[in-house]
This record gives structure tokens, sequence and C-alpha cells, in this order.
């Protein structure tokens, strides 16, 4: 996105999922979390290590959030070969994000050695990098996981909001603490409505635009606004322009690909 021209001035955050990180420098999470602690700990400095590297391409007033480990027992069972892992009927609902995370006995230690390489590797220029908590429902998952993680109050931790208990639960998330907001709303939609997002069959029922959709959308909005905590909204390029109007915020977060797409569209004009 950086190296656009012209450049795409107004991209001030970027994403990445810890999992794709993993990808990246072909880690294997479960079987290094699941190995002991010194094992989780390297792996920890290996995820910091192609942080660093992306932290090192932002432009003055650019961030970078990483996702914390959001892995599904069937994308696991795909690239894990030294432990077991579980069989479940419906992974999607099943032991993943902060659920998981909570269950993972070293992903503090992993954790822990990622922050101190990040720390370390990139000195003042660290506290551009930040980390949320995905697939999670309440502020009572939330004040669990930084416990596990052993978090300092003064280090902030965001949160994914992408199912329906944790729009309910976006005003506790604020009260306890959680430094932002960002709504996935393709999680958000198909758990709204029941409808799968990567099933064709159902793709008629797969409305971003839903009324209950946009009305979870701007309850979530609406809960950060009262204490002044950011909520960042994803949305589809066909989307865009629908939800700037029609939702309370100016915070609006898009797949690289669409952005890159829409960039080249305004600068072409």
């Amino acid at each position: 996105m950086n190296a656009l021209t012209p450049r795409v001035e107004q991209v001030d955050c970027y994403f990445i999922r810890e999992e794709f990180v993993c990808l990246s420098a072909g880690l294997s999470p479960l079987d290094s979390l699941r190995a002991g602690a010194d094992e989780a700990e390297r792996y920890g400095i290996a995820v910091a290590s192609e942080l660093c590297s992306l932290a090192k391409e932002l432009l003055p007033g650019q961030r970078l959030v990483m996702r914390l480990l959001d892995l599904r027992s069937d994308d696991a069972a795909q690239i894990t070969t030294g432990v077991e892992v579980d069989h479940e009927p419906n992974p999607e609902l099943g032991l993943h994000g902060a659920r998981g995370l909570l269950k993972e006995r070293h992903y503090p230690q992993a954790f822990q050695a990622l922050r101190t390489h990040v720390r370390e590797q990139l000195g003042p220029e660290s506290a551009r990098v930040s980390f949320s908590v995905p697939f999670i429902n309440d502020q009572d998952e939330f004040l669990q996981l930084r416990l596990h993680l052993g978090l300092p109050e003064d280090i902030p931790l965001s949160v994914f909001v992408e199912t329906p208990a944790a729009v309910h639960s976006a005003a506790g998330f604020c009260a306890a603490g959680a430094s932002e907001l960002f709504v996935g709303t393709k999680d958000l939609t198909q758990f709204y409505l029941a409808a799968d997002r990567g099933n064709h069959l159902v793709a008629p029922s797969y409305q971003t635009r839903h009324p209950a959709v946009m009305a979870g959308l701007r309850q979530a909005v609406e809960s950060g606004g009262g204490t002044g905590t950011p909520v960042h909204v994803f949305a589809l390029g066909v989307d865009l322009d629908y939800y700037v109007k029609h939702l309370p915020t100016g915070r609006f977060m898009m797949c690289t690909a669409e952005l890159q797409r829409l960039a080249r569209e305004v600068s072409s004009r």
C-alpha cells in the first residue's frame, strides 16, 4: 500500500493475523506452543521477527496491529504434525480465538517473548505495534485473557467484535479497558443471519447491509463513543459508501486488495 503512487496517506493502521505471520515464517503454532516453554519462547521470537520486518516498512504516523492467534481445529490439522488436534464437528463455533488462547498453557511465554523481542528490536518505535483479541464474547473473557497473558495495566489490548455477544458487550469491553474495538463485519454477518459466508447455497441470506447487521454495527460504534474508545468497522468495497453514510464513524478497515483497487481508481480520476 505504501508503495502506491500517489502515496495512500490515509492508511493509518495495518492489520496482520498471527496465523498468517506463522505461515510466512514456516511455523506450526500448536506444535511449538505444546512442545514446552522453551519452544514457545522460540516461537514468540520468530513471530516477533516477522512483525519487526513489517513495522520497519511503516510510514510516520502508521501503526501495526497483530490479531492474536485464531486457529480453528480444521485449519490447525493441516499444519500440525507433532501433537494431536481434537476433531470438532463445527470448528467455526469451536475452540479458537480468545477461548483457544486461554487453553494454551504456554502461549503466555510465547507472547512475553514476542513483546520483549519487539521492544529490543524496535526501541521506542515498538509503541507502534499493538495486539488485538479475536473471537471473544464479553469483558469477562477479556479480563481473563489479560490475566492469562500477564499484561500490565498500562499495556494496551484491543478487541475484535465479531459475534452478537461481543456487540452487546462492546460497552463492557470499553469499561474493562480495551484500547480500541475492531468490528469484523464478515463474521458478524454470518453469525447474525445464521448464513455461512463460505456456502454459496445460502449466499442470498448473507447480507452485509441487513437491518439486523446494521443495528449491530451501529450499537458497537455508539458503545465506544461514550468512553472515547475508537471503533473501526470493516467494510467490503461494495459496502463502503453505504457504511460511511449510515454509520456514525469515520474509521473503516478494508482488505488490502480492495484498498489497492480503490486507491488506483481514485488516482486515475
